[in-house]
């Protein structure tokens, strides 16, 4: 777990103040007060699981330094940190596989061939092993960190090494002085109507997007989903496990 990899880093560390302030740089809002949104994460339906976890974690690493986290507050603001901040480490087989077929030159006939017949095999072993499918860990990464949102973005984060190293590519020509964007949603939430994209970040990033794409779509129909509902109930069953 990542938290207790942090508390590691602190016990560890030669300037424990040091790493310390390193963490305090990450965004770690429980609730946007200007838009009333509050993390999804935290909501009452969760309270039972974030207090066994705070405890059990505490006991195992609170001391001097790290006692903060393990309060009441200051656990629901390292959940929130971790849940805006954290950065999936992508580094499995599969998702090398993907990518090298996006870079594939194609007719248009096999290229919709090929795209219908991933998109089928993501949605048949996430059934399986969940949505954490390409993810081999979580980290975080100041770089990462410190790119805004857009449904549209003009980078992507990449782990070419196939290991924990965080590449940021562009995906078209960027400008210089032109901002970097990267998008927070997977490849298939981008893909996604605006209300479910709007959705997600709302609940997972407290804030409403107004990218370029958004803006452009804001025309279409407020509806949710089936899928987005079935991938809440997956992670409720989730969390519920994890304390059984």
């Amino acid at each position: 777990m990542l938290i207790a990899r942090m508390a590691a880093t602190i016990k560890q560390a030669e300037n424990r103040q040091s790493v310390l302030s390193a963490f305090a740089n990450f965004v770690a809002k429980t609730v946007n007060v200007e838009e009333t949104i509050a993390h999804k994460l935290l909501g009452d339906k969760f309270l039972q699981q974030i207090e066994y976890f705070r405890t059990q974690l505490g006991e195992l690493f609170g001391d001097t330094e790290t006692e903060p986290w393990f309060t009441a507050e200051g656990f629901r603001s390292l959940l929130a940190l971790l849940g805006t901040n954290g950065q999936g480490i992508g580094t499995s087989s599969l998702s090398t596989y993907v990518h090298n077929c996006d870079a594939l030159e194609l007719a248009p006939k096999d290229r919709e061939e090929l795209d219908s017949f991933i998109d089928e095999l993501y949605v048949n072993i996430e059934k399986e092993s969940g949505s954490f499918l390409n993810c081999e860990g979580s980290g975080l990464y100041p770089l990462q960190s410190a790119c805004n949102h857009s449904c549209a973005a003009n980078a992507e984060i990449t782990f070419p090494h196939g290991n924990h190293v965080l590449c940021l590519e562009a995906l078209v020509d960027i400008q210089a002085g032109e901002e970097i964007f990267i998008s927070y949603l997977n490849e298939c939430s981008r893909e996604r109507s605006r209300h479910s994209r709007q959705k997600y970040l709302r609940e997972n990033y407290l804030f409403n997007c107004h990218c370029r794409k958004c803006e452009e779509e804001a025309g279409q129909a407020d509806v949710t989903s089936e899928e987005d509902e079935e991938e809440e109930d997956a992670t409720v069953d989730n969390m519920e496990d994890d304390t059984t």
